[in-house]
């Protein structure tokens, strides 16, 4: 089994507080998910908590890309570039094609770039082209780049048509198609090894064999003892290991509809003048949106949870989209913004956007192992390299598994276009899109949008509820079906939300 509700949260606390772990993980971002999945395919006995949500912090925020890293190239950074195509392609290939898709990218050569700078733009999306035959990404999946003459890139993307373009580069990247997915995706798979992971529980005192856990819905607290402890808790790692220092970097997004920008259907990077390495990008999304994103400043006083767009990062994008597309963008365009923290480990005198993108991991004995840092691209490797010490602190030999184990609802693409389920749903769920057909074949009902304006449905709303561990109506509204980066539609699928909350609890009651 691998549904995530109520009943099972409820008995996986119970299990945790009776039974001792082989493996604790605080945090279910998508660094504790993957150490979950890793640690419990190898056949350890694996307990996960998550104090708010999962992926309740930067990993339902990120740009929702599964990149080869090209923007570490411009900074020198080959080492994780390199690790970024060769994590890409597993995602790609095996673990989650039915999340993880192509995306045509377009890199326009705008007005004010000098040659110099355009050239080096196509050295770079060159070398980026390297490391993904290395990474053994074959052109059938991302297409080798190609370099488009002006006319050629406005017949490509007639929304690039005002902006006085002098060409450009196209190439190929990987797309998410849920970063919040992604989290829940690897959880399930994780529980079908059979980890226990539980929701709403907060964990404190931790300690080298253990931690407290308070149950935020009964309020009940109690010990789970574990013979190794994983502190995987992203921006707040730092108030379980006082030897880190975290930076966190605020990365804001603006929300506009896909019908300002003329129907984009591909990913556009435009460089920031004067800032080497450092992009925005326009990317089409789910649901008839474009996210433009992103930021990369310093921010030690924001919420992790939930992060406020200030006014100075949406003036800075709406400008830079404004250069890019050639028109003008502004604040009455935007229908939703949001923003993540990335948890940087602090380097002396660098900026938050010069700090590098590679993981931490902090393993001293008689200490909980802490993990920070990287990106979500990585997370595999980075949940590799953690495991790979808890099981030597355990005395075992047990490789890892994760890079051929596709998730639950993976299947390669041309057996997902056979599906006969809505494509929508194929897209978000794979083939378990079949479970929202019976949904909706029990009541017909659930097959209507879930709020008026939204693409996305009732179903879908049920679904987070029943299999994908929904205990709020935030949880199902911010994380399940994003029909909150539409700013005015989420009241109303709040209530709706909270409804089928009330119905599920009157079917199923807690205890």
């Amino acid at each position: 089994m691998t549904a995530l509700n109520r009943s099972q949260r409820d008995l996986a606390l119970a299990r945790m507080a009776q039974e001792r772990l082989d493996l604790l993980v605080v945090g279910g971002g998508i660094t504790g998910a993957g150490v979950a999945l890793d640690a419990a395919s190898r056949g350890l006995r694996t307990g996960l908590v998550e104090a708010d949500d999962y992926a309740s912090g930067t990993s339902q925020w990120s740009s929702k890309m599964v990149h080869g890293g090209l923007r570490y190239l411009a900074t020198g950074q080959v080492g994780i570039a390199w690790e970024s195509a060769r994590e890409r392609h597993h995602l790609l290939t095996v673990i989650a094609p039915h999340l993880v898709r192509p995306r045509r990218s377009l890199a326009p050569f705008l007005p004010g770039m000098s040659r110099p700078d355009a050239r080096i733009m196509r050295s770079g999306i060159g070398v980026a082209d390297l490391l993904r035959r290395g990474a053994r990404t074959p052109s059938s999946v991302l297409p080798s780049p190609r370099t488009l003459s002006a006319r050629e890139l406005a017949t490509t993307a007639p929304a690039l048509a005002a902006s006085g373009q002098r060409g450009g580069v196209e190439y190929w990247d990987g797309e998410l198609e849920d970063d919040a997915r992604l989290v829940l995706t690897v959880l399930r798979t994780a529980v079908a090894h059979g980890a226990l992971v539980a929701n709403h529980a907060a964990a404190s005192d931790l300690h080298c064999d253990g931690a407290i856990v308070r149950d935020a819905l009964s309020g009940n607290e109690f010990g789970i003892r574990a013979r190794v402890v994983v502190n995987a808790t992203g921006v707040w790692v730092a108030e379980h290991e006082k030897s880190l220092h975290v930076i966190p970097s605020r990365g804001s997004h603006l929300v506009v509809d896909a019908a300002r920008l003329g129907g984009l259907d591909a990913m556009v990077s435009f460089p920031v003048a004067g800032e080497r390495g450092r992009y925005v990008l326009a990317k089409p999304y789910a649901d008839g949106l474009v996210l433009i994103g992103l930021t990369d400043e310093e921010d030690r006083a924001a919420d992790g949870h939930r992060p406020a767009v200030p006014d100075v990062d949406e003036r800075f994008l709406l400008e830079a989209a404004s250069a890019g597309f050639g028109i003008e963008l502004g604040h009455g365009d935007v229908v939703g913004r949001f923003a993540g923290l990335r948890p940087l480990v602090e380097q002396a005198g660098r900026s938050t956007a010069d700090v590098s993108r590679d993981h931490v991991v902090v393993d001293q004995p008689d200490r909980p192992i802490a993990i920070v840092g990287g990106k979500l691209t990585t997370y595999r490797a980075m949940a590799q390299d953690v495991v790979d010490r808890v099981v030597g602190r355990l005395g075992l030999e047990r490789d890892c598994r994760t890079a051929t184990l596709p998730l639950v609802g993976a299947a390669a693409p041309q057996v997902l276009r056979r599906l006969p389920e809505r494509p929508e749903w194929i897209a978000r769920y794979g083939t378990l899109a079949r479970d929202l057909d019976a949904l909706v074949a029990a009541d017909p009902q659930l097959g209507l949008p879930a709020v008026e304006g939204s693409r996305f449905t009732r179903a879908e709303l049920r679904y987070g509820v029943t299999h994908e561990g929904a205990l709020t109506a935030e949880d199902v509204v911010a994380r399940r079906a994003r029909i909150g980066l539409r700013s005015r539609l989420a009241d109303a699928a709040m209530t709706v939300a909270e409804g089928l909350l009330a119905c599920s609890e009157a079917r199923h009651p807690a205890g």
